[in-house]
């Protein structure tokens, strides 16, 4: 039985690992069956299909899925009802004809998207904070969860040389210890899963040694979480001389990775540093290949960019868009996932040697942009905090057009000339507004644990409906 919040809390420290480890076997049970090894090297085989076969595969499972929904799942079954009692006479079978969903309806009526011939009960059942922080419930049949970790274990662990057998740490949101705790442990081993869960929350000068002498002791083979958690204990590492040697890859998720934070996280790893990107919805996925190219998981989903409610071009930035097709018993259409990137428009095949498609890049959250006097939405503001500036972290916020407020958290050395180059780099792309500095002893996270490196309050009516910039 899965402990409550509360329970955890109050066992003692050995016990934790305890449990940890037995809700370890609870998901193991889960994700990896007798079939396991076969999922995963038809995933391996499916990356060397043509362009033609992906793109029939796609129309079959789409059009399956289309079907499915509009006849089996009661939130779209009672809104295709009343478009027909309208006089609406759209086929179900074009994607297009089908309204974005977006996450406030989801979130009110989570079992309403579950197909009729599918009992909750008997589905695996996941309560997430969402990109947003706010919570989701979300449901899998045993079969869609087999397949989504068998693509996992091959589009990413076998992709870096490591598996699942192999040992590792997570950097996640979960609180597993009291923020105000200064002692270690600071983590629970998960035996289950060969897994060291470490906490984000307790990341600091004072405690990076626990992390990198505990690291080392469970001779994990690579790290995986959020990307400023990583780079936050990467930078710990770099300043006092701390080392974890034997780590083959460090994968970010949850967040982007900005070239100085992957310059920085593979210097104090040691090793290569790749980008993943998902999301419990299911809609969608991808992972970075040795060449750099952020390879989708065409089996997870399709993706759309938009802008506005038109298609963007490849190459062009917008907000993603996605219509599950692995998870048919909770079909989500035209899902608005929160985040935005763009496609890539470049045709040659990567140097990888995969036929997978690429996006060319994942910006963050959609309202993890500015807008400017003139009418410009600012994306993409990773350059302004580039390799060398004495800051631990730094978050924009803008609360009105003339106004950026850059909060930060300075590191040894940093001198007024730090400050003004974000004040240069910020203006360079902002025009003429009024950036005030504000140093800070830490920058609080989202309550999912995330970290936002640029923040946009502007209220609706305030933001220019323009184009991105």
């Amino acid at each position: 039985m899965k402990l409550t919040a509360w329970a955890y809390a109050h066992l003692p420290v050995p016990a934790r690992s305890v449990a940890a480890t037995a809700h370890g076997l609870y998901l193991r049970a889960w994700r990896y069956g007798r079939d396991a090894e076969r999922l995963v090297e038809e995933a391996l085989e499916r990356e060397q299909w043509s362009a033609a076969q992906w793109e029939a595969w796609r129309q079959e499972r789409l059009a399956f899925v289309l079907e499915r929904a509009a006849t089996s799942v009661p939130y779209y079954k009672r809104m295709w009802a009343e478009r027909r009692g309208r006089g609406d006479r759209a086929t179900t079978q074009d994607l297009a004809n089908w309204p974005v969903l977006e996450k406030d309806i989801l979130r009110a009526q989570p079992r309403a998207f579950v197909a009729d011939d599918r009992s909750p009960a008997w589905m695996f059942h996941e309560h997430t904070s969402g990109t947003t922080g706010a919570s989701l419930d979300l449901w899998r049949s045993h079969d869609v969860v087999r397949a989504w970790y068998a693509l996992s274990e091959a589009r990413w662990r076998r992709w870096y040389g490591v598996s699942r057998r192999d040992r590792w740490a997570i950097f996640g949101g979960r609180a597993l210890m009291p923020a105000a705790q200064t002692v270690p442990p600071f983590w629970v081993w998960n035996a289950a899963l060969h897994q060291l869960y470490c906490s984000s929350y307790h990341i600091s000068a004072a405690t990076a040694v626990a992390y990198a002498r505990e690291l080392r002791s469970r001779r994990v083979s690579y790290l995986l979480g959020y990307t400023s958690a990583l780079h936050a204990l990467a930078g710990e590492m770099i300043s006092q001389g701390l080392t974890v040697p034997g780590l083959k890859v460090v994968v970010t998720n949850a967040e982007p990775v900005y070239p100085h934070q992957r310059e920085a996280i593979g210097k104090a790893f040691g090793c290569p540093v790749r980008e993943s990107y998902g999301l419990a919805e299911t809609v969608t996925a991808a992972s970075e290949c040795e060449r750099g190219s952020l390879h989708l998981w065409p089996e997870a989903g399709v993706l759309e960019v938009l802008q506005g409610e038109s298609a963007a071009h490849a190459g062009e930035s917008g907000e993603l868009v996605g219509t599950s097709l692995l998870n048919a018993d909770m079909p989500l259409i035209r899902y608005r996932i929160g985040d935005r990137g763009a496609l890539s428009a470049n045709g040659t095949p990567c140097g990888c040697g995969r036929t997978l498609p690429r996006l060319s890049s994942i910006e963050g959250r959609s309202d993890d942009v500015l807008y400017t006097r003139d009418g410009r939405a600012i994306g993409r503001l990773d350059p302004v905090f580039k390799a060398g500036l004495r800051m631990r972290e730094a978050q924009i916020i803008q609360e009105r057009l003339d106004t950026i407020r850059v909060r930060y958290v300075p590191s040894e050395g940093f001198s007024p000339s730090d400050g003004a180059a974000v004040v240069e780099r910020l203006r360079e792309r902002m025009g003429d507004v009024r950036v005030v500095l504000e140093p800070v002893p830490a920058i609080p996270r989202n309550d999912n644990g995330k970290f936002r490196a640029v923040v946009c309050r502007l209220p609706a009516a305030e933001r220019p409906a323009s184009g991105d910039g």
